[in-house]
């Protein structure tokens, strides 16, 4: 095995040096940086302190050019900025370091580009030398996690003001702070659950019949015999999905306790049903049907939950929504339009 030692070259500081043995030539050292130059995607072009051309190495689009600046393929402001900045290096000496944006078909590509001078033995600058990388996806990465974190602030602020809203109902709406505990708390597992089911979707929404019959679910029902599912399946965006998911949960709680779901044989009806209004758009009608026993949900009438049924999610869904209590019928109806959902 040959053996390498140190070269006592000075270097700048991060650098080694290793010596090369005598069998190996500078030639060798070439292709293999060449090598690495076409590997990692890095351009160099090397010029003169009158800004000729001397050499360049993986020259690709869009530096690949008779213009030793690239002109007629950067654009015209770039090219000046690149100039400016050789210019400046030759004149002083001092290193630049760029980043400049160039369209392309697809979008924008991304570029940091570094000036340096090379000097001559006597501490002249003989000429430039410039090094160009593409950073297209980098910056890509970059742009898409600042959307992503500006998003997860703005579901955030949304999601503390629906439980801020709920949190105020519920204490207006309860005989005590245990009474009042029980309900708040079996809400926020509400938001929970409708909250996994957006969040795993990678905060598209939720699938309307999964939705459903996760909050019926949640009370340990035997969810296929007693919630009978039908109609259509529309993709709700995340808002609607936690305040739909709102009004389901009102209406098991509602049903468990007063309605078809307190009986070992009781089921409800959830049907969804998309409808063209006179205007041409799409809007999704929404029923809960239930049998009850006769005034079994009446006294419970003013309490959150037909607050949150009536007017909290409709007025989130810009919607409408009735609440029929008959002797030994329960109806809910919400509709919701269109910018709520899409169609799969």
């Amino acid at each position: 095995m040959r053996s390498r030692t140190a070269d006592t070259t000075e270097s700048a500081p991060g650098d080694e040096v290793i010596a090369l043995h005598p069998a190996e030539n500078g030639m060798q050292l070439g292709r293999a940086l060449l090598h690495a130059l076409h590997n990692a995607g890095i351009s160099v072009l090397y010029q003169d302190r009158e800004m000729k051309t001397v050499w360049a190495r993986n020259m690709r689009a869009p530096w690949a050019s008779d213009n030793a600046d690239g002109n007629g393929v950067l654009p015209a402001a770039q090219a000046d900025r690149i100039s400016a900045a050789k210019r400046d290096v030759i004149a002083s000496g001092n290193p630049e370091r760029l980043e400049i944006s160039v369209p392309a078909e697809n979008g924008v590509r991304w570029f940091q580009i570094w000036v340096d001078a090379d000097r001559g033995d006597g501490g002249d600058v003989q000429g430039v030398v410039t090094t160009m990388v593409e950073t297209t996806e980098q910056k890509r990465r970059e742009q898409t996690l600042t959307t992503l974190l500006r998003e997860v602030s703005h579901r955030s602020k949304n999601l503390l003001a629906i439980i801020q809203s709920i949190a105020t109902q519920t204490g207006r709406h309860s005989d005590g702070i245990d009474d009042f505990l029980t309900r708040f708390r079996g809400r926020l597992q509400s938001l929970a659950s409708s909250q996994d089911l957006v969040t795993s979707s990678n905060w598209r929404g939720a699938a309307l019949h999964e939705l459903v019959a996760s909050q019926v679910g949640r009370y340990g029902t035997n969810t296929p015999h007693s919630l009978r599912l039908r109609g259509a399946n529309p993709y709700l965006n995340p808002n609607a999905a936690l305040h739909i998911g709102l009004a389901m949960h009102e209406l098991a709680v509602n049903s468990v306790s007063y309605g078809a779901l307190s009986r070992p044989d009781g089921f409800v009806e959830v049907s969804a049903d998309l409808d063209t209004a006179a205007t041409g758009e799409v809007a999704l009608s929404l029923t809960w049907a239930e049998a009850i026993e006769p005034g079994g949900s009446r006294g419970n009438r003013k309490r959150f939950g037909s607050v949150a049924l009536e007017r909290v999610v409709p007025a989130s869904l810009n919607g409408t929504a009735n609440l029929d209590i008959a002797d030994n019928h329960l109806e809910y109806r919400l509709i919701v339009p269109h910018s709520n959902f899409e169609t799969q």
